[in-house]
């Protein structure tokens, strides 16, 4: 599949516009420093005045952090999304959202997955991250509990997670791309608990509610942390049964 950015009518450019400024401007200290730092950096070929180019955003990565673009029709089978990971190929649909949808959709369009998650892929240590992350994913494929705990763990992570400080703050993209979601993830209507990776991979979650609670990391290195922790984990149940 490719992007077609000549099917972009008037009105697509103008929900974009509209959705980037609106979040830019709410994200304004809610949301972690390195990523204001990494969409900064690609400002070229990510800001409010057009659809990204996904061809433009990967000549972007190429002198970067060497990520591309994967443009894909909506949710795709777990083992393509993992090996994608793998290979530093980030999946986006290319279809946006109307206006009158700008406040909900039942699954994600573009500006998720672009303006909330691409950023932080020009981040060296998050980018080194998703690549081990999707290669831990390939590595259990056939292991449906241990693909349920990296379900979890990107749920409380890359889609929904937040950094400790005086004030939490966001770096998930699902929060990121999410005008009400990142007004509620800051305030006290919800609870910030802090990183543990035995109550994370047991928490319960729901994809069509906003969330209840976030797990706030205290830093990127600690997502690091957090597969090597699994990994010993893993190697110790299959060692001892247990």
């Amino acid at each position: 599949m490719k992007q077609h950015m000549s099917a972009y009518t008037a009105q697509d450019q103008l929900v974009w516009k509209t959705l980037f400024e609106r979040q830019f401007t709410n994200l304004q200290g809610k949301v972690s420093d390195a990523y204001l730092t990494a969409l900064q950096q690609m400002n070229s070929v990510m800001h409010a005045h057009k659809i990204p180019d996904f061809m433009e955003i990967d000549e972007w990565f190429s002198s970067h952090t060497g990520w591309k673009m994967e443009v894909v029709p909506g949710l795709i089978p777990v083992d393509e999304f993992f090996r994608l990971l793998a290979e530093k190929r980030f999946c986006s649909s290319t279809w946006l959202r109307s206006m009158e949808q700008l406040d909900y959709l039942e699954e994600p369009d573009m500006f998720h997955d672009t303006f909330g998650h691409v950023p932080l892929l020009a981040n060296a240590v998050f980018s080194d991250f998703m690549q081990t992350f999707g290669e831990l994913g390939c590595q259990v494929m056939n292991e449906p509990e241990k693909l349920a705990s990296l379900q979890r763990l990107y749920w409380f992570t890359i889609e929904f997670g937040m950094i400790a400080g005086t004030q939490p703050l966001i770096y998930g993209a699902g929060i990121i791309s999410s005008f009400g979601e990142t007004n509620r993830a800051v305030s006290n209507a919800v609870e910030h608990k802090p990183f543990v990776l035995k109550e994370v991979l047991e928490m319960p979650f729901r994809t069509d509610v906003v969330q209840e609670h976030y797990v706030c990391i205290p830093h990127f290195e600690h997502l690091f942390e957090s597969i090597q922790q699994l990994t010993e984990q893993w190697t110790t149940t299959a060692v001892t049964g247990n």
